[in-house]
């Protein structure tokens, strides 16, 4: 019983770790890639703005749900019997 609540946690861990740098690599792809095509076409900045903040929110949106299944698997624990 102890070593599946230790594997949960540790799974858990892993979704927390991998969630908050996939994260924190995509936006500053995302920044670099739109600072970078508002230098080359600066009359298109308002609108490559507005659809990198939409583009932000789907990349939030991935890492608050791996949050989110991370927050089960410790306090519902599905896998214990």
């Amino acid at each position: 019983m102890e070593l599946i609540y230790a594997y949960t946690l540790l799974a858990a861990a892993l979704i927390f770790g991998l969630a908050g740098a996939g994260t924190a690599l995509a936006f500053g792809l995302l920044g670099g890639k739109l600072i970078e095509s508002s230098a080359r076409q600066p009359e298109l900045a308002p609108r490559l703005q507005t659809q990198f903040f939409l583009v932000a929110g789907f990349v939030d949106v991935i890492a608050i749900i791996g949050v989110g299944i991370a927050m089960y698997f410790i306090f519902a624990q599905p896998f214990s019997v």
